[in-house]
């Protein structure tokens, strides 16, 4: 789950990590309001779920409160496209009001949960800022890591020499040492899963400052998170992932146009995979479960089918726990009532498939039948390369 700049700030307030006093608007008039209160210069920063805001005219410095509520007025209702958000760009319902900063220099400093190295890891670089994806590219010598055995934390070594990394020394690498451990117990008590600090200001007095901030949290922890819970904006959210959640159901929409309907997160993955093989893109991630009913099954067929980049439905369906003849009747119903137009393969394998393959062959619909995987990610490519020749 991932929370907006402001909230992110606010959090990390919390547990002792410097950033600039700043005030949330809703409304031209609030920014008007806040820059006052914060005093002059300040800055406006609109505030959506991407990186990228800069660049895309998301964010000014100000010298009065004419200018604040004019910058407001001009991005609050409208969407802010930038290189993460897609041609569609997203709604700005607000802006971030926060003190101006008298900057030295900017660097960048993360701590993300790496799996490979079964813990989490540091990540620093001296050039922050707005070009840190172009640094990491071309120069990727020049990012620092440091992985941090869980169970004994950050050590005064490790600290060292991402400071050194980051020509950090005296009472430099002191204020970065007591950053750092306030990062990292935000991190770990967080449950967060990235927690990225771009940039990470050193100002004209040599002070350290936090001036954009971004969390990401493990949504399988939130229910021991209730205070993060509640910073999660649904309105950030793609439409068809927030009702996925409500159901119950795994689901992650993607840029193909092949829709995934499995069972099991790693058979799901090996779905994707294998379309992919085949030259087709998957146009989501969804997993029902091992035991989801025929409601539920139907519920996910809907949620596919919402999507209007789907031109092809894959159903791949191992029964287990799972019957195989319940995942039939629930795709039948759904496609009886939705009205199915794009091409439908559907692959049963396990606990009562005999009878799921008979209901299935026994509907009106044009259903293709798959006996493998890899049938099955043949076909649907096949069939939606037809369809999208003879449109």
């Amino acid at each position: 789950m991932n929370i907006h700049e402001y909230q992110a700030k606010q959090w990390l307030a919390r547990f002792g990590v410097p950033v600039p006093q700043g005030r949330v608007a809703a409304t031209a008039e609030e920014a008007r309001a806040a820059a006052r209160e914060i005093g002059f210069p300040c800055v406006v920063k609109a505030q959506i779920h991407a990186g990228g805001r800069g660049k895309a005219g998301g964010v000014k410095v100000v010298h009065n409160d004419d200018e604040a509520a004019a910058f407001a007025e001009d991005i609050l209702g409208k969407p802010l496209v930038t290189h993460q958000t897609g041609p569609e760009g997203r709604i700005v319902r607000r802006v971030w009001v926060e003190e101006a900063s008298r900057i030295a220099r900017e660097l960048y400093c993360s701590i993300v949960l790496d799996a490979a190295a079964g813990g989490p890891a540091i990540i620093a670089c001296r050039e922050g800022g707005m070009e840190i994806e172009e640094v990491a590219r071309e120069t990727p010598d020049a990012i620092i890591i440091e992985v941090v055995d869980p169970l004994v934390g950050v050590q005064p070594f490790q600290i060292r020499r991402v400071a050194a990394g980051l020509g950090l020394s005296g009472k430099e690498l002191s204020a970065f040492g007591v950053l750092v451990r306030s990062l990292y117990d935000a991190f770990l008590k967080s449950d967060c899963m990235q927690l990225e600090i771009n940039p990470l200001a050193q100002l004209d007095d040599g002070r350290l400052l936090v001036l954009d901030a971004k969390m990401n949290f493990d949504g399988n922890a939130l229910f021991r998170q209730t205070d993060v819970a509640e910073l999660r904006d649904i309105t950030e959210e793609d439409p068809k992932e927030v009702r996925a959640s409500d159901l119950g159901i795994s689901y992650v929409a993607l840029d193909g146009n092949i829709g995934c309907m499995v069972n099991g997160a790693g058979l799901a993955m090996g779905t994707m995979d294998i379309i992919q093989q085949y030259g087709g893109m998957p146009a989501n991630f969804l997993d029902v479960g091992g035991g989801a009913s025929k409601e539920m099954v139907g519920q996910a067929f809907r949620l596919l089918l919402s999507d209007d980049k789907v031109r092809g439905v894959l159903v791949n369906i191992f029964g287990g726990i799972m019957r195989c003849d319940v995942i039939a009747a629930g795709v039948i119903d759904a496609a009886r009532e939705i009205g199915v137009s794009v091409p439908l393969v559907v692959r049963l394998q396990g606990t009562n498939v005999e009878q799921g393959r008979e209901l299935l062959s026994k509907s009106d619909l044009s259903i293709i039948p798959a006996d493998t995987i890899a049938d099955a990610a043949q076909k649907i490519v096949e069939a939606v390369r037809a369809q999208e020749g003879d449109a």
